[in-house]
């Protein structure tokens, strides 16, 4: 068995003329955070969503678990991408059952990821009434419901003041140790910093960067030549 449980090998999706992925390849280690990085527009998006099949490559392969993606990998797939799918009218525990419910889980475990989010004191609140964290939060408890081996979380932290950041920033480090594997895709560099074990960066559909992230790496100067080369600049 691979250490990797996600490798792309030159993943490409053109959209008519326009190349929005161009010959991508990365791998992503079992229980660890891969950070996306790029400005907007980059492709950061698109590749997610070919990797979790609401977009088809045009080219390339996509291994998961040391096989050909397949849609039977989805019941091991979770996904925060865009506006979290949630029912403002119903209440955390009753979205979060909503979504068990699809899983044919058991209801331990809505009891067991309302703890994990951190939502146990507004399990009654209607979602309508929540905070901008809040909201987060259960969108990441609808990904995870269906206890994922992969998480893929999309500019997640959009929106957020500094204490919703942080404390998105604390669960999301926290998964790995729960055998969930992240992909975080962002444009904000020192939160991808602080979470991930490697990164990625891309721009104009092209990887210019793929390695592990240390302390000591200035990832603004890396992002910012990154960026440079793939646009032609000196």
């Amino acid at each position: 068995m691979s250490d990797y449980i996600l490798e792309v090998k030159g993943l490409t999706k053109k959209f008519r003329s326009q190349v929005a992925v161009n010959n991508v390849s990365i791998s992503i280690r079992k229980n660890s955070v891969y950070g996306l990085l790029g400005p907007n527009g980059a492709g950061k998006s698109t590749i997610l969503k070919m990797i979790t099949g609401i977009m088809k490559p045009s080219s390339g392969e996509i291994l998961f678990e040391d096989h050909l993606w397949t849609r039977k990998d989805l019941k091991d797939i979770g996904a925060l991408i865009e506006e979290p799918a949630i029912y403002p009218n119903l209440t955390a525990r009753e979205n979060l059952k909503a979504a068990s419910t699809l899983y044919g889980l058991p209801k331990e475990r809505v009891e067991e990821v309302l703890d994990i989010i951190g939502l146990r004191q507004a399990e009654k609140k209607k979602v309508r009434n929540f905070s901008m964290g809040m909201k987060q939060r259960l969108g990441l408890g609808m990904a995870i419901i269906n206890n994922p081996k992969l998480l893929i979380l999309d500019e997640p932290t959009n929106g957020l003041d500094p204490i919703g950041i942080e404390e998105l920033r604390e669960l999301i480090r926290s998964f790995p140790a729960m055998g969930i594997t992240v992909i975080l895709s962002s444009h904000i560099l020192s939160e991808v910093a602080q979470v991930a074990d490697k990164v990625g960066i891309i721009s104009n559909g092209i990887i210019g960067y793929d390695g592990e992230l240390s302390k000591e790496d200035d990832l603004e100067y890396l992002f910012k030549e990154i960026i440079k080369r793939n646009r032609g600049e000196n």
